[in-house]
């Protein structure tokens, strides 16, 4: 599986009372780290939405390992971890870039659908993009 990183540095508004980062920052970072990663396989997200494909969000799961704090610089990894037809799992790992501390792990599901949200099998209406994730899933 093609793995895909993107770097980010905590900003304090991304932090709690307590110094650490709040949790409704993670869902944040995973999107920030799929973009990148669709970009990265060749076509913005933009470029797929003007296809008429859209990705919306169907689950979403986070397990936090330890906290993260301000100014911490953190690497987040995403991968496709399950592709179908008419949806695809990402996986994601977030780590601390000076100890290599695992922050995070988690997942996001994501239906294909048309621009109404109807579901499609995206073998048969968008083949090409299809084939882009495939590649990605399965090297």
């Amino acid at each position: 599986m093609k793995t895909h990183s993107e770097k980010i540095t905590v900003r304090y508004a991304e932090t709690d009372q307590m110094g650490i980062v709040h949790h409704s920052n993670y869902p944040v970072w995973f999107e920030v780290a799929r973009t990148g990663f669709i970009k990265a396989l060749g076509m913005s997200y933009s470029e797929v939405e003007a296809k008429g494909l859209l990705f919306p969000l169907s689950e979403l799961y986070v397990k936090y390992h330890t906290g993260a704090l301000y100014e911490d610089e953190l690497v987040i990894t995403v991968q496709i971890e399950k592709l179908t037809g008419a949806r695809m799992v990402f996986s994601y790992q977030v780590f601390r870039d000076r100890d290599n501390a695992l922050i995070a792990t988690g997942s996001t599901t994501h239906a294909f659908t048309d621009p109404n949200i109807r579901v499609m099998n995206i073998m048969k209406t968008h083949k090409e993009i299809y084939d882009m994730f495939y590649v990605a899933w399965k090297e």
